[in-house]
């Protein structure tokens, strides 16, 4: 999804706390020190981080300012290697087959529950170093002025992973945005036994 086409599904959030000085005077410093490191040339399963909102490869953001105007703008980029189960179970039975014929000629028949999670192991790490990780991207929009960013993603584990990170990069809190909540921010201080009275208008009469 991107804010660049003319229709997508974001996810809004509030800032809660002031940000530091230093941070914001630094951003693009920050971004650069939280920015995705490649895992191509090595065997992580996912790896994730701030790059250019312009260019998912610019991670130094030298080619386009995140700044625009009153607003920051970059991404977050997530790649994961994912190897089909179907092949990592062909791979295991083909591990653990040349590992009994192994211990048939010691006189053993038996692999041991430690050696055989050792076996699926270095087979699940082998199949990930041939394998490239897929990137994804998802853009952000910070609009530093009132305290809000717009997230270009409605997964829940994408969500909850981009909280995280942008909490420990900013050093702020965030709240994701949800109708209750937007209602409380309209209403103002103790419309919650009112919100909690409403009941869902049904639209489709049989």
């Amino acid at each position: 999804m991107s804010f660049l086409k003319s229709s997508t599904s974001f996810t809004r959030f509030k800032v809660l706390d002031d940000v530091k000085p230093e941070i914001y005077d630094n951003i693009e410093d920050v971004l650069r020190k939280f920015a995705i490191t490649d895992i191509d040339d090595i065997a992580d399963e996912r790896a994730y981080g701030w790059t250019s909102f312009d260019d998912m490869l610019d991670t130094s953001f030298s080619e386009s300012s995140p700044r625009k105007s009153e607003f920051v703008v970059f991404a977050f980029r997530l790649d994961t290697r994912r190897v089909a189960p179907a092949i990592i179970k062909k791979y295991v039975t083909m591990a653990l087959r040349e590992e009994e014929q192994k211990l048939a000629e010691l006189g053993k028949k038996y692999i041991s529950k430690d050696r055989k999670k050792e076996l699926i192991e270095q087979v699940k790490l082998k199949l990930r170093a041939r394998t490239l990780p897929v990137p994804a991207v998802f853009e952000v929009i910070w609009d530093y002025a009132h305290k809000t960013v717009y997230f270009a993603s409605t997964q829940r584990k994408v969500l909850d992973l981009f909280s995280e990170y942008f909490v420990r990069s900013f050093d702020v809190g965030i709240e994701q945005i949800l109708p209750y909540t937007l209602a409380q921010n309209i209403l103002g201080e103790g419309c919650e036994d009112r919100l909690d009275a409403l009941e869902p208008t049904v639209f489709n009469i049989d």
